[in-house]
């Protein structure tokens, strides 16, 4: 499909906030704030920005090459360029159905949160094995975490189907300034509570004598899963960008926006675990069970609880908002199919999948494979295996199999007071990031256990 026909975001501005939406999620606002808690707080931080410059930015990069000079989805990006490549581009839709799989239910439980937050649920007890015990019973329910899996999967697919202007840069325009509003004043009250600062100092005060060379490891993967490279998000809004959209300061946007999402994340949520005494490496049930506790304790604790759960909905749908075009998208353009009939198939085939994901947490938790729930199993393939693995090959594609003068036109626009920048991101794509997402790649199997 020529790119003559396609469709374009409207503006740079649309270009960064729905780039930015794909790479806000979860992996911000959950998944950051407990693994800086595990890894020594402020240390860790220090450390996850360095690698956000040096790993992150240019895998971004090099993702917006690949999409912007194809003009096509994940799969016809790869091909464009290398017909051997292809299947790489098959890889990133792979990963980002499954992804969906598991993620789509998460994003059912944050609306489901939101609804029982509105109820004022949250703000009948203070009791962390309270909350632990509606959570267990809520995700192992026959029918209720499906039924949110199914209403997260019309959301996305109402604003998929809308198209790329008026569904997916209208609803970025609107989301991301709502959720970074939603953040600063969670921050700003988490901050107010009695000891709150003392949060503020472990997560923002390095203490490096708690580094060593798994954290880097560990910091490596978070900036990963953190700004969704690896996932043909990224390739497939490229795809969109106008030809005078400057790749480098979009990059750049992008991950600051990101980091900050990140950083604003710790600050909602070390000052309220330090305020009430509770070890911030609780791990991922942080979320649902130690945050509903601490805010049934504040004053007001219904809007609390409602506006941080309703945030947490807002960054879970920009993501899968996100995965879903990159499938549709491909649908779409290689099946020749028109875009609602490919949002539809993409709709309903993850719900089928997300379905069996839900209820493997209950009345099918005898279903596993290898020893994992579906679950689980969806969430250990893509974040160990497939994840890794799309995003050393992007890099190698981008740094050793796209043509130089491609690659430093896109990077540049063409102008050569930016080249020197452009060869210092392709030497890092060539090198440092394939052999240090090889190296968590085997980390994640469990190979590094020595370090």
């Amino acid at each position: 499909m020529g790119h003559q026909t396609r469709a374009t975001f409207g503006s740079k501005l649309s270009a960064v906030l729905v780039a930015a939406g794909g790479a806000v999620g979860l992996g911000n606002i959950w998944r950051f704030p407990y693994v800086a808690g595990e890894n020594g707080g402020g240390a860790f931080l220090a450390i996850y920005i360095l690698c956000a410059v040096i790993m992150g930015l240019p895998i971004m990069l090099a993702e917006f090459v690949i999409g912007r000079s194809s003009h096509s989805n994940a799969f016809g990006a790869f091909r464009h360029h290398s017909n051997l490549w292809k299947y790489m581009g098959f890889n990133c839709i792979l990963t980002s159905f499954l992804i969906m799989g598991f993620y789509c239910v998460v994003a059912g439980w944050t609306i489901e949160y939101t609804v029982h937050s509105v109820a004022s649920g949250i703000a009948r007890s203070t009791l962390a094995d309270e909350h632990a015990a509606y959570f267990s019973a809520f995700i192992s329910n026959p029918w209720r975490p499906v039924l949110y899996t199914a209403a997260a999967m019309l959301l996305t697919h109402t604003v998929i189907a809308l198209g790329v202007r008026k569904g997916i840069e209208r609803c970025s325009r609107m989301l991301m300034p709502v959720l970074l509003i939603m953040l600063v004043v969670l921050a700003v009250r988490s901050l107010m509570m009695p000891g709150g600062f003392e949060g503020l100092r472990f997560f923002l005060y390095p203490d490096f004598s708690k580094v060593s060379a798994r954290t880097l490891l560990v910091a490596i993967g978070q900036v990963f899963f953190s700004l969704s490279v690896g996932l043909g998000s990224m390739i497939t809004y490229a795809s969109y960008f106008k030809s005078d959209t400057d790749l480098r300061t979009t990059a750049v946007n992008v991950t600051v926006i990101d980091t900050l999402v990140a950083v604003l994340a710790g600050l909602v949520i070390f000052p309220a675990v330090f305020s009430v005494g509770i070890e911030p490496s609780a791990g991922s049930s942080l979320v649902f069970i130690t945050l509903p506790s601490i805010f049934a304790t504040m004053p007001l604790s219904t809007v609390w609880s409602t506006l941080f759960f309703l945030l947490l909905a807002v960054a879970a749908l920009t993501s899968v908002i996100s995965l879903h075009e990159v499938i549709t998208a491909c649908i779409h353009e290689e099946w020749h199919i028109r875009r609602r009939t490919a949002a539809w198939i993409t709709t309903l085939s993850i719900t089928v999948l997300g379905t069996a994901a839900s209820l493997s947490l209950g009345l099918l938790d005898g279903w596993r494979i290898f020893g994992l729930t579906i679950f689980d199993a969806l969430d250990f393939v893509t974040a160990n295996i497939l994840l890794p693995v799309s995003g050393m090959f992007s890099a190698l594609f981008a740094g050793w199999v796209i043509k130089r003068t491609t690659f430093v036109d896109e990077l540049t626009g063409r102008s050569m007071k930016y080249s020197r920048q452009a060869e210092v991101v392709r030497i890092l794509l060539r090198y440092v990031c394939p052999i240090m997402l090889s190296l968590i790649f085997l980390d994640n199997l469990g190979l590094l256990n020595w370090l």
